[in-house]
């Protein structure tokens, strides 16, 4: 696909793969009732798999062309819209070290993210889930990540789960530093997102990296963590180690 395509031929694409029978149960899915995390999003109905084929159908599509797409109203349209930044993200990576026009687009590209997720545009789990290790992760690799911890500090349940998320891409470089210090920051949340991706990235830290760091920071956590974090945590433990750990609640 050429750069001529716009935000308006991704989302008639999308459109055009929309199956109306599958939008209630993405309603119950993301939880868009009254009073739930996702309340009014809207849907049309198209699996992750289509949404990754469209998102690979215009990977050429412009930043701006982008950032309009992530405005939309419809969830699968801002879901392919940051699939798209993931691959220009990465793209821009590759050669980011000889060119700095590459280093200015992924610039670009993280500023567009934050405007959507301060926007409230990332507003829903696979949003956050899809897009912060591959946008904000690796643009912070190598950077300071103060930014992480204002994100982490934000009244957003999203905002908090986009900084926990990004560590990913530090996890899976083998730095669990800031995972750590997020974690800790955010032990006594309890919004349920939130307890989930806590004890999700811990439990990678001790997958990827070392399961020395994982039970080290339970050793000194583990009384003070919600039962779901403390359960995602230690998932991958010996089943007695595992036992001893959930004990501590």
């Amino acid at each position: 696909m050429t750069a001529g395509y716009t935000a308006a031929d991704v989302a008639r694409a999308v459109d055009e793969a929309a199956d109306p029978d599958r939008v209630a149960v993405l309603r119950s899915f993301f939880k868009t009732g009254p009073g739930e995390y996702g309340e009014g999003d809207v849907f049309v109905g198209v699996s992750v798999p289509k949404s990754r084929a469209i998102a690979g159908r215009f990977a050429a599509l412009p930043i701006s062309e982008i950032e309009t797409l992530l405005a939309s109203a419809v969830h699968e349209h801002r879901f392919v819209a940051l699939v798209i930044a993931n691959n220009a993200m990465a793209k821009a990576g590759k050669t980011r070290a000889r060119d700095r026009a590459a280093e200015a687009a992924q610039r670009e590209l993280v500023d567009m993210y934050l405007t959507a997720v301060r926007g409230g545009r990332v507003n829903n789990w696979d949003l956050v889930d899809v897009s912060a290790e591959n946008i904000l992760g690796p643009w912070l690799l190598e950077r300071p990540r103060g930014l992480l911890g204002e994100l982490a500090q934000a009244d957003s349940l999203w905002e908090r789960r986009v900084a926990l998320l990004s560590t990913f891409a530090f996890i899976k470089a083998g730095d669990a530093s800031t995972t750590f210090e997020l974690c800790e920051r955010l032990l006594d949340d309890r919004r349920d997102l939130i307890q989930k991706a806590l004890g999700w990235m811990l439990r990678e830290v001790g997958k990827r990296i070392d399961r020395a760091l994982l039970t080290g920071f339970l050793d000194e956590h583990a009384q003070d963590m919600g039962r779901t974090a403390l359960s995602y945590a230690t998932e991958h433990l010996e089943p007695t180690t595992r036992a001893a750990y959930r004990a501590q609640r």
